[in-house]
C-alpha cells in the first residue's frame, strides 16, 4: 500500500473539507402506485458554511 490509500480522514476533517466548500444535494423521489404517480418530490440544497466572504441569508437575528 502506498502512503494515499493508508491516509485516514477523520469524518470533522471531512465535515470541514466539505463546507468550505460547499455541498449541493440533489435527488428526485416519486411514488407511484400502478404506474399513476401519486407524489413527486424534488430536492435541490445547498450545504456551505457561512462567514464574511459567504453572509448568512437571513441576515442579523436580533
Amino acid at each position: 500500500m502506498t502512503v494515499v490509500e493508508r491516509r485516514e480522514v477523520a469524518l470533522v476533517d471531512l465535515l470541514d473539507r466539505l463546507l468550505a466548500g460547499g455541498v449541493v444535494i440533489t435527488g428526485d423521489v416519486t411514488l407511484r402506485i400502478a404506474d399513476v404517480d401519486l407524489v413527486r418530490i424534488d430536492l435541490n440544497a445547498l450545504i456551505s458554511s457561512v462567514n464574511a466572504q459567504v453572509p448568512s441569508p437571513f441576515g442579523e437575528l436580533t
